[in-house]
């Protein structure tokens, strides 16, 4: 079986050997370079020695990209002719799409838009449903409902969605109401710009308004910006909200003042006391509740029900975490977080902390001949064991705590059959695969990534098939393309193999580092996968390095601690190195906090100092800890780090393991325990 595997993965590197080499390995090296640089004129000279490399179509979409404001129709489609059926090719298209949007050519637009295979651009899709209103071919009320959709989704300004909520707004089929809800929305994100964007789609003037209000909203609210002379009830709105996050108690007596209750609508007290709310649960301020209750559920967005359910978690009151909950939309509802949370309010309404009926296993046995009465659980319990069923499993935070809440714990699912050597070929002979691993070989992974991405999940509408996923997951674990590997692997729904989806390359040097200096390495394990997915030369924005992204400014620190006296900057991408001094200062900070792993995580993600900072007020679960870190980064992280854990352990050990243990309890530091150590960057 082995070399029928190793035959299989055979034509992957020779397919990019053989339609590579040297020079023409570095010419595409240099056009990507000169794409950077915007040299037009070298691209186009160095294509045609690109010709017949496994990479041809990224070297004409680099040429073609580099010159698409200038190029004719007839030059782009031949380019997108030269790479038909690729990914570059559909890239190419998205991009003239959106130029021929904002050029409003809706005669090309028209001809090329179902040619789109991937049609995952918000932008080009509301481009789109204009267009089909304008043409009959869909209602315009549906447009623009979806339109609507769309722009509300949009994270930051666009065009595309502005400009068919523009059009559907004169047209009379998208309502005022949308506009000031995506002001509100870009507001509360601190997006000024683009709320900006929204309300001068309603009167251009008042962009420049946003932009004073949001600069100085308590002098607005106050009057005294004198270039307003009176006050739009909306602009208010928007002004409270921008308001609120700094001085939620200055926001709060706003809605309360005489001068605004007049003016403001139920509906906007409602999103006010929201926001409000949101922003006070985030200080850990004991008034949010309070605000919560102020203002009617029906007019709260799903993100601030979100909050309603943090504050109430944290209050202690279960009774307003299933009333918030029962207030979302669908679709969040449905979010295993919510379902979780929902059935420990119904199992505390009944007066218990876990699904009732599962017996203590540390309980004494009764006395041979005792009679047992069982009575019906309550409709709460049942309905609680209902919710926790539908969620529990291995595969996430709140599904593992869903198992040990039914009294389970966390162990591995069996592994499927393994791919056979006939799905292995088949899966290193389609051309998306090899190019990206042609790309990979390169160090092109920025392109290699998106190729592999189209090729199982979107050249076929639907993506590959289960056992196509389970093959193609292999072959990436097999090339140690291990962030590929997962990723693909998290795409499997009935075919998952738990080694592809939680792999553990360089296992002599982790374990070894673990085991000297007293770490879990299943703890290691999982923070890593969270921090590069084993990419070693991984790099964030914020200049974090390496596989465990240490910080520079940490790493300096560290090795100075730990006594690296040859430690260099450029050392922090080396393998070893970067464990070393990574694990090194996951240990101090586990130390410095009394060895919790929650806290740890926090810290190694958001800083010490806020880690210290959240852990103040009352003792929590930690899983309710989790949940109220105020950031919304670092609070996925620490979910995903411990579950992960819990699951590298499960692996590591070969034993069920329990993620509510690893999580503990959450609290303001003992006083017996050791000074903090305030040098921890």
């Amino acid at each position: 079986m082995a070399a029928l595997l190793s035959c299989a993965l055979a034509p992957t590197w020779v397919f990019a050997q053989g339609q590579g080499g040297g020079a023409v390995d570095s010419t595409l090296l240099e056009m990507r370079e000169s794409f950077r640089l915007g040299r037009t004129a070298q691209l186009t000279q160095s294509l045609p020695a690109a010709r017949g490399h496994a990479l041809e179509p990224l070297a004409r979409y680099w040429d073609m990209r580099a010159r698409l404001d200038s190029a004719a129709p007839a030059q782009i489609r031949a380019a997108m002719d030269a790479m038909a059926g690729t990914y570059w090719e559909d890239r190419l298209r998205n991009d003239w799409l959106l130029l021929l949007g904002r050029q409003r050519n809706w005669v090309e637009f028209e001809l090329e838009r179902p040619r789109f295979r991937m049609n995952d651009d918000r932008q080009v899709r509301c481009y789109g449903l204009m267009l089909d209103a304008v043409a009959g071919r869909l209602d315009a009320a549906q447009a623009a409902a979806r339109v609507q959709n769309e722009w509300l989704a949009q994270k930051d300004i666009d065009t595309g969605c502005a400009t068919a909520a523009e059009a559907l707004l004169k047209s009379g089929h998208l309502s005022e109401q949308a506009v000031w809800l995506r002001a509100r929305l870009m507001m509360e994100t601190g997006k000024t710009r683009a709320a900006s964007q929204a309300v001068a789609l309603l009167n251009p003037e008042w962009a420049g308004r946003l932009d004073a209000i949001a600069a100085e909203p308590q002098r607005y609210l106050d009057g005294k910006l004198t270039a307003f002379r009176t006050h739009t009830k909306e602009l208010v709105t928007l002004a409270i909200i921008r308001l609120a996050s700094a001085d939620p108690a200055a926001a709060a007596a706003e809605v309360d003042h005489l001068r605004w209750r007049t003016q403001l609508t139920r509906d906007e007290r409602d999103w006010l006391w929201g926001v409000i709310g949101k922003r006070a649960a985030q200080k850990f301020m004991p008034e949010a509740t309070g605000y919560f209750a102020r203002g009617s559920d029906r007019g709260m967005a799903d993100d601030h029900l979100a909050w309603k359910v943090r504050a109430a978690l944290r209050a202690g009151r279960w009774g307003m975490v299933r009333e918030a909950v029962d207030a979302m939309g669908p679709a969040q509802q449905s979010d295993p977080a919510w379902v979780y949370w929902k059935a420990r309010s119904l199992l505390a309404q009944a007066g218990l902390d876990s699904a009732a009926g599962v017996p203590d296993a540390g309980a004494p046995p009764l006395p041979p001949g005792t009679a047992v009465v069982t009575a019906s659980p309550p409709p709460e319990v049942l309905q609680a064991r209902q919710l926790l069923a539908g969620i529990a499993s291995p595969h996430g935070f709140y599904e593992q705590l869903a198992l040990e809440t039914l009294g389970l714990k966390v162990s591995l699912p069996p592994a499927p059959p393994p791919p056979t050597a006939a799905e292995l070929a088949d899966i290193t002979a389609d051309p998306g695969i090899r190019r990206a691993l042609a790309a990979f070989r390169l160090g092109l992974r920025s392109e290699g990534v998106r190729e592999w991405n189209y090729s199982v999940a979107l050249h076929t509408p639907g993506g590959m098939s289960e056992r196509e996923l389970l093959a193609a997951a292999t072959v990436a674990c097999r090339e140690e393309l291990w962030d590929r590997c997962i990723h693909t692997s998290l795409r499997n729904r009935s075919q998952v193999d738990m080694a592809l989806r939680f792999p553990t390359p360089f296992r002599d040097a982790v374990l070894s580092r673990t085991r000297d200096i007293g770490l879990d390495p299943a703890y290691v394990y999982g923070l890593i996968r969270q921090e590069s997915r084993f990419v070693t030369d991984a790099r964030s924005g914020v200049g974090a390095a390496g596989l465990m992204q240490v910080m520079p400014a940490t790493a300096r620190w560290t090795a100075r601690r730990i006594g690296l006296t040859d430690f260099r900057p450029a050392r922090i991408n080396e393998r070893d190195t970067n464990i070393q001094i990574g694990t090194a200062y996951l240990k101090f900070a586990l130390d410095d906090f009394e060895g919790s792993l929650p806290l740890a995580a926090a810290a190694y993600n958001a800083g010490p100092g806020r880690a210290r900072a959240w852990r103040e007020g009352p003792v929590l679960p930690g899983e309710i800890w989790a949940e109220t870190i105020p950031f919304d980064e670092t609070r996925d992280y620490v979910k995903r780090v411990l579950a992960n854990t819990t699951l590298y352990a499960a692996q590591l050990g070969g034993q069920p393991q329990s993620l509510r243990q690893r999580l503990g309890t959450v609290g303001p530091r003992a006083a017996t325990a050791p000074p903090t150590n305030t040098e921890l960057p």
